[in-house]
Formats: C-alpha cells, sequence, structure tokens
C-alpha cells in the first residue's frame, strides 16, 4: 500500500444518465441525448473538475425491447461518438475522449484510422473502448443473420487489437520529412506495411494517418468473463468493470493484475475503474430519499424489457410475484446474466423486484453525503479493490453538479485526487507510458 495513491475518475455519459428513470427527475434534461450544448456543458464541467475522462459508451441497435418499454427507454438513442468527440476535443482542452469502437461489426482499418484521428484532433486525449457487441440485433444491422459465439467474438477481438495497434505502427515518428525546399514530404523507409493474415482478417496496410500522439490511444476494455478478464490482461490499460461490492472489486483487481503480472506487464499499467453510481444529499438520508425517487420513475415495462436483456430470454412470460426461474445460458452477455442471477437468489427477490432493480440501475452504488461518498472511494482506493472510478450520474444536471461541487472537493481536501491536470495527453494523465514503436525501435536498435 502506498499512501501517494490517487483515485482516477471517469465520466460515464450516456449523455441522459444510465437510470433509466434519469431523463424523468425534475429538473433533468430530457433532450440531452441529441443537445450539443447540454453535453458540451458536462463535458466543460467535467474537465474544470479535473476528471480523467469523457466516456461514452456507443449501441449498434436499438435494443430489444418491446415496443411499451421502448417508448419509454432514452437508452437506444445517442450520437455516432466519433462525431460528438470530435467536436467535444475542440470545446475542452484536457479532458480525455473515450468511445466504444466494435470488433465484432467493424473492420480494424476504419477503427485505427478513426481513433488515431480522435488523437490527432484532440491532442493526444483519444481511449478506445474494445467492446465484442453483446446485442444480438447488431447483427442484423450488418448482413448477419446470426450474432456471433460469445467465445468467437473474444477471438476476433484479440487478433483485432494486435491488427489495430500495428496499424498505429504503421509510420517511424520521423516519417514526415515535410522538407518545402527538397520538395520530399516523407521517407518511405520509414513506413511499415502490416501484411496482416490471420483468422479473421488480411489487411495489408500501412495506416494512411501518421502514427497518434500518444503513440497509441488509450486501450479500454469492459468484458468482466473470463474471457474478458483475459482481453484486458493481455491489451487493457484502463477497465471499465462492474462490481457488486468491495470484496468483488478486490477479487477482480487481484485476478486481473495478477494475470498481468504472470504475462510480463507491469500491473501499474492498467488502471481499473469499476462504475461506480453517485447519489449525492446534504445528508445521508436526502441522499437516499433521491434515489428512491429516482427508482420510482422507472416503470415496469422498461424493468422488464431490461431484465430480459440482461437474461437473453423473454422475462414478460415469467411469474412477475414469484421467484425468478432457472434461466438456460445464452449467447448475450455473461457476466451480467450472472450478476442477476446471483443477487436474485441472495436476495430472495421476486421477478418484479429484479426487473425494478435492473431497470433503473442495479450496480455498485454510493449514496450519501460527499464524507461518507470519500469515505466509500478511499477504502476502495487504499484495500487494492480499484485505482478510481467510472462515475455514472444518476440525473443530469443535478447528479453531475453534486459530483463536482461537493464530492471532488472533498476528495481533493484528503489528498485523493488531483487539483491541476499532470499532462497534456490521456495516457499522462492516466500515469500511463507511451507504447515504442514495435517496428521502428527494433529497426533503430539495429542500426
Amino acid at each position: 500500500m502506498s499512501d501517494d495513491r490517487k483515485l482516477r475518475l471517469g465520466a460515464f455519459m450516456r449523455p441522459t444518465t444510465i437510470h433509466s428513470g434519469g431523463w424523468r427527475y425534475p429538473g433533468a434534461y430530457a433532450d440531452a441525448n441529441f443537445n450539443f450544448e447540454h453535453i458540451k456543458t458536462f463535458a466543460q464541467r467535467l474537465e474544470g473538475a479535473c476528471f480523467d475522462g469523457f466516456f461514452m459508451a456507443d449501441h449498434l441497435a436499438v435494443l430489444n425491447m418491446p415496443p411499451e418499454a421502448l417508448r419509454r427507454s432514452t437508452t437506444p438513442t445517442s450520437f455516432e461518438p466519433f462525431t460528438l468527440l470530435s467536436a467535444l476535443s475542440q470545446a475542452t482542452k484536457h479532458l480525455g475522449l473515450m468511445a466504444t469502437g466494435s470488433t465484432t461489426y467493424d473492420e480494424p482499418f476504419h477503427i485505427a484510422r478513426r481513433f488515431a484521428s480522435l488523437d490527432h484532433i484532440s491532442g493526444g486525449r483519444a481511449g478506445w473502448n474494445i467492446v465484442t457487441t453483446s446485442n444480438p440485433d447488431a447483427s442484423k444491422n450488418f448482413g448477419k443473420d446470426q450474432h456471433l459465439e460469445h467465445s468467437e467474438r473474444y477471438r476476433r477481438a484479440r487478433e483485432f487489437y494486435d491488427v489495430v495497434t500495428g496499424l498505429w505502427d504503421s509510420w517511424a515518428e520521423d516519417a514526415f520529412i515535410r522538407d518545402q525546399e527538397s520538395g520530399i514530404f516523407m521517407d518511405p523507409d520509414k513506413m511499415h506495411r502490416l501484411n496482416h493474415e490471420g483468422e479473421f482478417f488480411k489487411v495489408a496496410g500501412p495506416l494512411n494517418i501518421a502514427r497518434p500522439v500518444q503513440g497509441w490511444p488509450v486501450i479500454i476494455q469492459a468484458g468482466a468473463s473470463e474471457p474478458g478478464r483475459q482481453l484486458a490482461a493481455e491489451t487493457a490499460e484502463a477497465v471499465f468493470t462492474s462490481q457488486r461490492d468491495l470484496a468483488a472489486g478486490q477479487a477482480f483487481y487481484a485476478d486481473v493484475k495478477g494475470r498481468m503480472e504472470k504475462m510480463g506487464r507491469n500491473p501499474e499499467h492498467m488502471k481499473i475503474m469499476p462504475g461506480c453510481f453517485v447519489v449525492v444529499g446534504d445528508t445521508v438520508e436526502e441522499a437516499k430519499a433521491k434515489r428512491a425517487k429516482l427508482d420510482s420513475l422507472v416503470h415496469i415495462e422498461s424493468a422488464i424489457a431490461s431484465l430480459s436483456i440482461t437474461l437473453g430470454c423473454d422475462a414478460s412470460k415469467f411469474d412477475l410475484d414469484g421467484p425468478l426461474p432457472e434461466i438456460p445460458e445464452s449467447n448475450a452477455t455473461k457476466s451480467g446474466r450472472e450478476r442477476a442471477v446471483m443477487a436474485a437468489e441472495k436476495e430472495g427477490l421476486t421477478v418484479r423486484q429484479l426487473a425494478q432493480r435492473l431497470g433503473g440501475y442495479s450496480g455498485l452504488a454510493m449514496v450519501g453525503t460527499p464524507a461518507t461518498i470519500a469515505d466509500e472511494m478511499e477504502e476502495w482506493l487504499y484495500t487494492r479493490g480499484t485505482d478510481g472510478f467510472t462515475i455514472m450520474f444518476p440525473f443530469l444536471p443535478e447528479g453531475l453538479n453534486d459530483v463536482v461541487d461537493k464530492v471532488v472537493p472533498e476528495l481533493q481536501r484528503r489528498g485523493l485526487f488531483r487539483t491541476e491536470y499532470e499532462g497534456t495527453t490521456l495516457r499522462e494523465n492516466l500515469g500511463l507510458p507511451r507504447p515504442e514503436n514495435r517496428f521502428f525501435q527494433a529497426k533503430e536498435a539495429a542500426e
């Protein structure tokens, strides 16, 4: 344990919050999904509080909800992330800009070029969240009748990572001479053709953009299943995970960082930042009342839809006031299904109770005063349950303002969080090294 450990804080932006009732909360910006001025203000407030990054999740299909539930949900709709983050890069100077990029329904060249472009445009603040896309309906938007199996998606993701990072290393740092007098723009000897051929991809390269400012944009991973943990240990520099309590967080932290060590990676070169739903009040009772009010705004139709997605089957056919029946394996996300089944068994929840919890937000939550929330975060940090948190705001803008104006100053007062940015890039602010160019580093050493 080190006394100088500092929290890392990211913001998970829907942008109308992850809670399905959040857009209905009094004073909430119900149109924030498509209101750029609102989103820009959120990002600037986060930067003013020295947050590490703005994390933009993405969906490649409208979620498979019944019509009555769909009409009440903000989740399926949002701006395309690269367009949004490129715009936000011009309204901020230090805030990291992190987005989902699917390894199942995109191509490595596209992902490599987009993130390299965002890294250049933002001055080195891009981060790529590697996802395998769990929603089966996404396949139908990309000419595929069947969703890829879970294990196949992760094999594809591992090769996808190799291709993308190889493409980012297409050019030496000094490849572009741009000598106007001689007329020489670039040195072909400083260009590398990848010529990758694997199980899933055949990509010649090189990437037609200079090496990113950070070398590589920061690699983020979110899966908690066995393949997801292994992919994180092999590739990730930041992990967005869902942990139900401190004990689970400590076990995950030890497992993934232990895997890193066995592979020869430095565990400090990965920041584990579980999602944390934060509700702030001047008293604990006030904070709990806010949470109760928020949960009361969740409609049962939306709740059942969320449960169906999590379980990978139609929960509307279950007895709502009976126990959760045995759930067969599915091709949907496995970690989410396991958490739901475990919660129902452990707490004896009915289908209705489980649905309403999942329909709002059922993950890790810190509900209290700035001091009690800081106490919890400090315990997680110093007992190796986390390196920081990906904050989920209950409603916007009030929930974000509560964290920025009340919780962050308390963390700073305790010396747990920065008061100014350490550098200009996302890597510098997260304390991550800049990766060497695998192709030209070896050539330079040989010379």
